[in-house]
């Protein structure tokens, strides 16, 4: 979720219910550290605790000491990610690669682990490819090099995002070790957490792609889960009012400028189910000033509040 849960994002989340967030992932090679792309990754100012701060690499002493630093600077769980399928952290031996190497994961495992005084999870797939699925393995071999927990993905890192996430590995997982076990892939409803959950024993939900445009699925997720009902829709208003915070938020995190950059992708998430929502994406794309697009999603809420108002 690189370019996607950044502090306004994370922020907003644990508003809605969810109840870890994790920071965006971050290159282990610290050398890489004085961009301004990381120096925005690591800011975790006023963040709810635990903070949470996600790494990626393939050297495991490099990872260790990536680990240590980021403790040193608040982090409270560090998060190793070997579950990112994207070809260019594949193609440096990170990520879902490094499920190929099981020698070279206890190798990383047993480096972090023993850099940091905090607890250290990881992400997985449920393997490289079909052919290769051996995350009841590493998942062992993780409980055995002191992971502390366990998000797994329903999908090897052959498959991307394609096809449907399966749980059967996941299941396996979980009744392979002892600690907790998050479950990932697919979750997009409060009835599919539930049936992810029953079906695998998993001890919670991960979500990342439905949460884009819809972060109040948290509180439907857990309301569903503590009273059996679905939550109504968040009314227009809410959905104006959470996004225009948001707006407001990403403006003044990154920068008006680089922060309306940003902003059109969250705002085309948002309104992707909203009438006229496509043809408004073209026009708020065009829009380079902060000021400009409160401006435009505002006309643009007023004329859906005026569509419902004639229909109702």
């Amino acid at each position: 979720m690189a370019g996607v849960t950044d502090l306004p994002f994370r922020h907003l989340c644990r508003r809605m219910g969810a109840g870890l967030v994790v920071a965006e992932m971050l290159t282990a090679d610290h050398r890489l550290w004085h961009t301004r792309k990381s120096q925005l990754r690591m800011v975790h100012a006023d963040e709810p605790e635990p903070r949470m701060v996600q790494i990626a690499g393939g050297d495991p002493q490099m990872l260790a000491e990536a680990a240590r630093l980021n403790a040193e600077r608040g982090a409270q769980i560090i998060d190793i990610n070997m579950g990112c399928p994207a070809k260019k952290v594949c193609n440096k031996a990170a990520g879902s690669a490094l499920l190929k190497d099981e020698a070279l994961v206890a190798d990383i495992l047993n480096a972090v682990v023993q850099a940091v005084d905090v607890p250290v999870t990881l992400k997985i797939r449920t393997g490289w490819c079909q052919d290769s699925r051996n995350g009841v393995t590493v998942a062992r071999l993780a409980e055995s090099c002191g992971i502390a927990a366990l998000a797994v993905h329903g999908r090897t890192r052959a498959d991307g995002f394609r096809g449907e996430a399966e749980y059967d590995t996941l299941a396996a997982i979980k009744a392979a070790v002892s600690i907790p076990v998050f479950a990932n892939g697919d979750i997009d409803s409060p009835a599919k957490a539930a049936a992810v959950l029953a079906h695998t024993g998993a001890d919670a939900v991960m979500i990342g792609r439905a949460a884009q445009g819809r972060p109040w699925i948290f509180r439907e997720i857990d309301h569903y889960l503590r009273e059996g009902k679905l939550l109504s829709p968040p009314p227009l208003a809410e959905v104006r009012q959470l996004l225009l915070e948001h707006l407001a938020a990403l403006h003044a995190f990154y920068g008006k400028e680089q922060g309306a950059r940003i902003a059109r992708k969250h705002v085309g998430w948002y309104l992707a189910q909203q009438p006229g929502g496509q043809n408004f994406r073209k026009e708020f794309n065009t829009i380079d000033s902060a000021e400009q697009q409160v401006e435009a999603l505002s006309k643009y809420f007023n004329h859906l509040s005026e569509i419902t108002e004639v229909a109702a």
